[in-house]
């Protein structure tokens, strides 16, 4: 089911009070590669291609969010991005976006939007975007970062239990079983890569290049190691949110999904598949970045609190 797009609808949203915790000892800092952006040039390039694209193209509503579906396919050509790669038993043979409802349950994704909230209430980006990575410990704090499990070190409160990384570390199995499954790559040569992270973006203005999430990019080039890009929504448009949808830009027509709480959208990472978020309208949007990479020597492992 597919349909023209409008421009973003603006739609009224409850103020909610941030949650606050205190902190005993001064926050120690921490300097992390920044994850968004890879070069100025990238950037300049991308905003050119995002506005002759759009020109061309128009916008057309891939999966819109009050359709809820167990599976959603288009196939796309597969780049030669991939083509002197060694990884025969992983690599893409066919290109696609996939988008699933039934993967992960909306009680599963509304723990996880909590767990992203107690943890950039410790800190957040001093523009319209904020990062929490479980793995590292980055998590965004004004123009930089700090590491939050030094910073946890320092307060008395306990933010995280383990039964949230239990139900993270289950989410991402699923995701990777039904990369594995859609794609016909052994399970076994798929392993988790950086960066994976939560995010949340809001209307703040950008205060880093960083901050700049609309600009079009091509997730393999912007970070080397990925091979699949998998994304699971923690908020709704429309809802929580207006703005905020993904697009992906083809030459015919830019093909928008709709975020939807609790859903995966996942996708070959080659730029057979360019795309952006566009701006925020209103509301604050929560989501997981779950990656995947053939190259074992890319692979991170799960994130366990009891290791912290």
């Amino acid at each position: 089911m597919t349909g023209k797009s409008s421009s973003p609808r603006k739609v009224p949203l409850s103020k909610r009070n941030g949650g606050k915790v205190s902190e005993k000892n001064e926050e120690p800092k921490v300097t992390f590669t920044p994850l968004y952006i890879s070069s100025a040039a990238v950037a300049v390039f991308a905003v050119l291609y995002y506005m002759l694209t759009l020109q061309e193209g128009g916008l057309e509503t891939f999966v819109p969010v009050g359709l809820r579906t167990e599976r959603t396919v288009h196939e796309v050509a597969c780049s030669k991005d991939y083509d002197k790669e060694p990884f025969q038993d992983c690599k893409p043979k066919r290109c696609a976006r996939v988008v699933m409802d039934e993967l992960v349950t909306e009680s599963e994704a509304r723990h996880l939007q909590g767990v992203a909230k107690r943890g950039l209430a410790l800190g957040g980006g001093a523009g319209g975007a904020s990062i929490l990575d479980l793995h590292s410990g980055a998590l965004s704090k004004g123009k930089s970062f700090v590491n939050i499990y030094r910073l946890l070190e320092t307060m008395s409160e306990e933010i995280f239990t383990e039964e949230d990384f239990r139900i993270y570390r289950n989410v991402k199995s699923r995701i990777h079983k039904a990369i594995a499954n859609e794609f016909g790559v052994n399970p076994s040569a798929l392993f988790l890569t950086k960066p994976t992270f939560f995010s949340r973006m809001d209307t703040k203005p950008a205060s880093t290049v960083h901050d700049e999430y609309w600009h079009t990019h091509v997730d393999k080039v912007t970070y080397g190691s990925f091979h699949y890009t998998s994304l699971l929504y923690l908020s709704s448009y429309g809802q929580e949110f207006s703005g905020g949808r993904f697009i992906f830009v083809d030459k015919d027509v830019n093909r928008t999904v709709e975020p939807r709480l609790g859903r995966v959208s996942f996708f070959t990472s080659g730029s057979e598949n360019v795309h952006f978020v566009e701006k925020l309208v209103e509301g604050e949007r929560f989501a997981i970045t779950i990656s995947f990479t053939c190259d074992p020597a890319q692979a991170i492992e799960d994130p366990d609190l009891s290791t912290k």
